[in-house]
């Protein structure tokens, strides 16, 4: 059906790291090298490919390649890391581009995010920054610097974004503006002149377009009383006939209401997701005050979580969910047909995606990954039914050997039955091997079928990996998820050690060669797992690890959300006896810790007070600490050295 041709080049000048031929650390640098392409965007005409890519050392580069020349990649800007980098760029004309940059800075002994958004020329020339500049005479600042929330695709080069307003005052005078908040504007990306489209609103917190430049959806944050707290409740509004009217709410924090997230214009209805039946689905509300509410899609095992949407005007084409690997339902029958023809010309492939789309959705940017395939971009032209290789997401993994996932159900120890993947090492039997459990971060999250570069890793090394998706994870429903993997952390961490406890009745795994390893909350169910079973694992290594939940209350109490998080924590006995670094003395596998200064998702506070106690009650423990890094370590390197290191110290 499909003809295929290979057009470009291979990304290897666009990756941070050079690999000798060889090397002992070889395996490592290959799966601790970041992706080569990060973020990707098709020009409307679908003529033109952006792409940014990390470059050498911290640094981001933005390509683009004219795909009517069929030439190799043209560098269009960088950002140095230090302390920028560039998250995405799109297209905003066929000629130009609007990118965000964003980063982490100290001062004054905290750390503090920031982002800018600008535009530039296809070939580098004319950037303009988009963000609104911080005037002389404003109370306050922000580092916020907005978010583009419809791309206007009537209209080329002009946008409409968020962007705080803060409030004016003059010296000596009672003349001022005490207009603040978020507001809508539409800007224009070549002159940067902006018009307000939405008046600065102090209490909103989001604004919907319906992807034609109408904005129809506002959220506004509730707060706690008569505190600036955030409560963990979202109010939402709709506009009918120029003024705002109640929708429904959002609480956040207790998991309950309707989260709106796109407008369909043809039919007036905001699509979002909504607990039913115990699970989220895919649910509309009517857009005319009758308050007419449908469940579009409902799968009866797992939630409905994501929203397939392609073109300029985010076209909703369909709903995906995650049951082993990501899979979508299409409402857009020629989509569907045409999403089963792809997956079957690229049989190698189990989950395939549609990326972006041209203006007139001729040509589609898509992706096909698999457990043993890391990635790539393709561009389908539905005129001519030909198909073409871009860009290789993990362009030297794509050399390897990789470990084939296979999707296991284990017992915990009250008999319910634990999903999760097995990775064996390639031409393993699958018996008596050095084996690593290792639970997933969140713990509002859940590991999925697909290529996974840190399991990989450990199975290049001849170890076999178990990932639980344990109670306490989402995407199961409500009664899975329980009260969260803190609150509920005995069942959590139960079914962690009884995944490693499998693995050795299975004689998969030696038991002298048993180890642990997380990240985030799976660095918290590492260490907790050595408190709760001392003898089983033989070794622990825990990355950017919450360690004490009195401390993380502590982090988040001069905090918005301080009080979200003291109640997603909760008061009990189980803060104490959940918390890792409180129970030191229980642990008799020795432990490896790995930290950024910069983390704010989990404060660096946590791994050194592990080490401290740890180090205190005679403890074995190695700790490194990253300087300038944030919590995914986002550094090709530091990632590298990280795996080798890890390697090195499980017992095998």
């Amino acid at each position: 059906m499909f003809r295929h041709s290979l057009v470009f080049v291979s990304l290897a000048v666009t990756t941070a790291i050079t690999i000798p031929a060889a090397s002992a650390n070889e395996k490592a640098k290959i799966f601790g090298a970041l992706p080569s392409v990060t973020d990707i965007s098709l020009s409307p005409d679908g003529s033109k490919v952006a792409f940014v890519s990390p470059g050498p050392g911290k640094t981001t580069d933005l390509y683009t390649i004219d795909l009517t020349k069929g030439g190799g990649p043209l560098r269009v800007t960088s950002s140095s890391g230090d302390p920028e980098s560039l998250d995405w760029c799109n297209w905003v004309s066929n000629t130009r581009l609007v990118c965000q940059v964003a980063g982490i800075e100290e001062y004054a002994g905290d750390i503090f995010s920031f982002s800018n958004i600008f535009a530039v020329d296809a070939n580098g020339a004319n950037p303009k920054l988009l963000t609104r500049k911080q005037r002389q005479g404003t109370v306050g600042f922000t580092l916020y610097g907005g978010q583009v929330i419809d791309w206007l695709p009537d209209e080329d080069n002009a946008i409409l974004m968020t962007q705080w307003h803060l409030e004016k005052s003059r010296a000596g005078s009672r003349i001022g503006n005490s207009a603040r908040g978020l507001a809508v504007e539409r800007v224009d990306t070549i002159t940067g002149k902006r018009k307000v489209i939405e008046r600065p609103e102090d209490e909103a917190t989001r604004y919907i377009t319906d992807g034609e430049g109408n904005v129809r959806i506002m959220g506004m944050r509730t707060k706690l009383g008569r505190t600036e707290r955030n409560s963990g409740e979202i109010k939402y509004f709709f506009k009918k006939d120029g003024s705002w009217q109640r929708l429904t709410e959002l609480n956040y924090a207790d998991r309950t209401g309707f989260s709106p997230h796109a407008v369909d214009p043809t039919t007036n209805r905001i699509f979002g997701y909504e607990t039913v039946n115990g699970r989220k689905a895919l649910v509309t509300k009517a857009l005319d005050g009758t308050g007419e509410s449908e469940v579009i899609f409902a799968h009866d095992e797992v939630d409905v979580d994501g929203l397939v949407r392609i073109g300029r005007k985010r076209r909703i084409v369909g709903a995906s969910y995650v049951v082993e690997a990501r899979e979508a339902h299409y409402f857009d029958e020629k989509l569907q047909k045409l999403r089963s023809s792809l997956a079957k010309a690229l049989s190698n492939n189990i989950s395939i995606g549609f990326a972006d789309a041209s203006a007139d959705e001729s040509k589609l940017l898509l992706y096909a990954t698999s457990d043993t395939d890391p990635g790539q971009y393709y561009l389908f032209d539905r005129t001519q039914m030909k198909l073409e290789p871009l860009l290789g997401i993990r362009p030297y993994a794509e050399k390897e050997t990789l470990a084939t996932v296979k999707p296991i159900s284990y017992p915990a120890a009250d008999g319910t039955m634990i999903p999760g993947y097995l990775t064996l090492p390639p031409g393993s039997d699958g018996k008596g091997l050095p084996a690593v459990v290792m639970p997933h971060g969140g713990p509002e999250s859940r590991d999925t079928l697909g290529f996974d570069w840190l399991p990989q890793f450990f199975a290049s090394q001849g170890f076999a990996v178990i990932q639980p998706n344990f109670r306490g994870s989402s995407g199961y429903g409500d009664a899975w998820y329980q009260k969260n993997g803190f609150q509920s952390w005995r069942t959590s961490v139960g079914d962690v050690t009884d995944a490693g406890r499998w693995l050795v009745s299975e004689g998969i795994a030696k038991p002298e060669a048993l180890s642990i390893i997380g990240w985030s909350y799976g660095g918290y169910a590492a260490l907790q797992s050595a408190v709760l079973a001392p003898d089983l694992f033989k070794a622990v290594i825990a990355i950017a690890p919450v360690t004490d939940l009195s401390t993380l209350k502590t982090n988040a109490k001069h905090t918005y959300g301080s009080a979200v998080v003291r109640d997603f924590v909760g008061n009990g006995p189980h803060v104490s006896q959940g918390s890792p670094a409180r129970n030191v003395d229980k642990i008799k596998a020795p432990v490896l810790m790995f930290h950024g200064d910069y983390d704010q998702n989990v404060d660096v506070q946590h791994s050194r007070l592990m080490k401290n106690r740890l180090e205190s009650a005679g403890k074995s423990v190695t700790y490194i600490e990253y300087e300038k890094l944030a919590h995914g370590l986002w550094n090709s390197q530091a990632r590298s050295e990280m795996l080798t290191k890890s390697a090195a110290f499980l017992p095998k």
